[in-house]
């Protein structure tokens, strides 16, 4: 489980399936006549803003595109610039970084007077960056006020536990422990500055280990957050059982409906009617009929559909086909994106 690089990454030319939404990922916003300035100048593309990136890609060849997570961005503003399709025109301005190489972008909307995609390209990625607590892994952070948990807008507090065993230091220190729908919070008793916010989402495994101060609760974080392993002593051993199994059914929800937090509220009623006609559109875009290799695409188009082949037995599907023609086997038959 775990966002693998779609909101962190700016990738270029994706293979369709890697432009489907992500598990979680979920559609903003729609633009149909959106130019790709800076890159593909001239070029009717469509914009679509999702809740972890934004991808654009070209109405007439749908394989140039892009993918430009909001974790990568470092400034949104807009600039005034000359587009093929435009002329002189205010268009949305994006500078970003991925894996230490600096790139930018330029979108421009080519609606007479519509800065729409300014409008929800900033908003959405202002809700990117204020949900980060749903994401990211927290040490001694302000998760905690009056030894109570901070709630998030979209957190359900499950299991409130005192009298937990944090096993990080020799001695262990004595917390509450908050079970979520979104994540972990431990906090020490004595300083609720000492504390871990651990969503679900940062999680490799929940075990149960023995250790020197007997059995324990044991949660290892993924690499992406530090590869920490984190031990809690839970009394008696029932309880601990007990708790193992429920962050054990809630991870399990969470890893097939995670919750990113990001949430954005439209200004008005017509636009949300928009939205909700745009959300249907993108079902076009990844339609399979799209993905078609090119290699199949040429075996398709060739001219002697009417004749009939030979009929042979394949060991590969088990069972009869008719012969394929000189240069083709099944296998790049069978692809859908092209090796």
């Amino acid at each position: 489980m775990g966002l693998a690089w779609e909101d962190k990454e700016v990738h270029f030319d994706l293979s369709f399936s890697d432009m489907r939404l992500a598990i979680g990922e979920k559609v903003i916003d729609r633009l149909d006549n959106i130019e790709d300035t800076k890159g593909n100048g001239g070029d009717r593309g469509k914009l679509i803003i999702t809740n972890l990136r934004i991808l654009w890609h070209s109405v007439t060849n749908p394989r140039i595109n892009l993918s430009i997570g909001y974790n990568s961005m470092t400034t949104i503003n807009t600039k005034i610039v000359n587009s093929k399709l435009r002329g002189t025109t205010q268009a949305l301005y994006m500078m970003t970084v991925c894996h230490g190489s600096r790139y930018e972008f330029i979108f421009t909307n080519l609606v007479p007077g519509s800065m729409r995609h300014f409008t929800s390209v900033t908003g959405v990625h202002k809700a990117y960056t204020s949900s980060k607590p749903y994401r990211e892994l927290k040490l001694r952070g302000a998760v905690v006020h009056n030894k109570r948990l901070r709630i998030l807008p979209l957190e359900q507090v499950c299991t409130v536990l005192h009298g937990v065993w944090n096993l990080s230091s020799d001695q262990g220190s004595l917390g509450t422990f908050y079970i979520t729908n979104v994540r972990l919070v431990w906090f020490a008793d004595m300083n609720e500055a000492f504390n871990i916010s651990l969503p679900y989402l940062q999680i490799n495994s929940i075990r149960i280990r023995e250790s020197k101060f007997g059995k324990a609760l044991v949660v290892m974080c993924r690499e992406a957050s530090g590869g920490y392993i984190l031990g809690f002593r839970i009394d008696p051993e029932d309880k601990l059982n007990t708790i193992f199994k429920e962050l054990s059914s809630l991870f399990t929800v969470y890893a097939s409906n995670p919750i990113y937090g990001i949430e954005y509220e439209w200004s008005s009623k017509e636009e949300e009617k928009q939205n909700g006609i745009l959300t249907e559109d993108v079902e076009e875009v990844d339609d399979s009929r799209n993905e078609i290799s090119n290699v199949l695409m040429t075996y398709s188009a060739n001219g002697d559909n009417g004749k009939d082949r030979p009929i042979v037995y394949s060991n590969e599907l088990g069972l009869a086909i008719e012969s394929l023609k000189e240069g083709f086997t099944i296998q790049k038959l069978w692809e859908v994106v092209p090796s």
